[in-house]
């Protein structure tokens, strides 16, 4: 069982404005029977975190393209992209490279 976990989850470049303009949010995720992963985060996020408009964050299981995700200042298709394995005080980043002109 993994054990409840707290991560800081940020997001810029104008995806905040999806979770009511706020930038960083310390969540912490709760008991689960399997370890937690970017997988089951998005699913999380898309749960309790996002506000509006889950097409220009979520597509799929996965986040839409244009939307950068790090992972403790790392890319994220570095560290396993959606299997990376969540670790306690995690710094996790979503940055939309998608603006208007």
């Amino acid at each position: 069982m993994a054990a409840p976990m707290s991560l800081l989850v940020e997001f810029g470049g104008g995806a905040e404005l999806l979770f009511d303009g706020i930038k960083k949010h310390q969540v912490t995720l709760p008991c689960q029977p399997e370890p937690w992963d970017i997988r089951n985060l998005l699913k999380w996020i898309k749960q309790n975190l996002l506000k509006e408009r889950p097409e220009l964050f979520i597509q799929g299981d996965t986040v839409r393209p244009g939307i950068l995700v790090l992972i403790n200042d790392a890319d994220w298709e570095l560290m396993g992209e959606l299997d990376y394995k969540l670790q306690d005080q995690d710094n996790v980043v979503f940055i939309s490279t998608l603006h208007g002109g």
